[in-house]
């Protein structure tokens, strides 16, 4: 079993992704059920025992070494909007540390979205993956038929690699069905540009 990554908190002006606990759960549980018009392709906990139980599943993934999982803080608020996670944690060269990592499982209250929060964690998961970790690589999937989500990833900067077929689960289907993953990625040699660009989409840059 691999180790699992250390807890760490990264701060922006408008989001605090700080280390996932059941502390979040009242918050998480008022922002999953204010408005789920959005989740039709994400799944997200529904109701008060649901998010005791994700959070205590991403906790035991997290010990495990699979995962990273963070609450997603309005800073303006001072409360849990969401969550996100790096996952598929890929080691290479023997190192503590991942050369790939992928940013996923996220979700935001539907007041959270279009308000520069997303962008604005992106920018910090994809700054700690690339200058803390020193990957290669970062991947974000979506749902192929997310078009919402896939003009997000398109717009942070990232290339498109193709479609994987029958992969992972469909959270929109009663019973289990495989779906087909939109896969995106960032390399190493694309992040200074990227990085730019993130900066001026939420205004750090002229």
């Amino acid at each position: 079993m691999a180790a699992p990554l250390p807890p760490v908190t990264l701060t922006g002006s408008r989001v605090r992704l700080e280390p996932l606990s059941l502390d979040h759960a009242d918050d998480l549980h008022a922002a999953a059920s204010a408005e789920r018009s959005t989740y039709d392709f994400t799944w997200v906990p529904d109701g008060p025992d649901e998010a005791r139980e994700y959070i205590a599943s991403l906790l035991a993934d997290h010990a495990a070494g699979a995962v990273l999982p963070f609450a997603q803080i309005d800073v303006a608020s001072n409360r849990a909007v969401g969550c996100t996670r790096f996952l598929e944690i890929r080691r290479w060269r023997g190192r503590d540390v991942p050369d790939e990592v992928e940013i996923g499982g996220t979700w935001l209250a539907r007041a959270a979205q279009g308000t520069g929060i997303n962008t604005e964690a992106k920018y910090l998961l994809l700054g700690h993956a690339f200058e803390a970790y020193g990957v290669w690589r970062v991947q974000i999937v979506t749902d192929a038929r997310n078009a919402l989500s896939r003009g997000g990833i398109e717009s942070i900067g990232a290339t498109f690699e193709g479609i994987l077929r029958n992969h992972r689960f469909a959270s929109d289907t009663p019973e289990p069905s495989p779906r087909q993953t939109a896969v995106y990625s960032i390399i190493r040699d694309e992040w200074p540009d990227v990085r730019a660009h993130l900066r001026r989409k939420i205004g750090l840059d002229a």
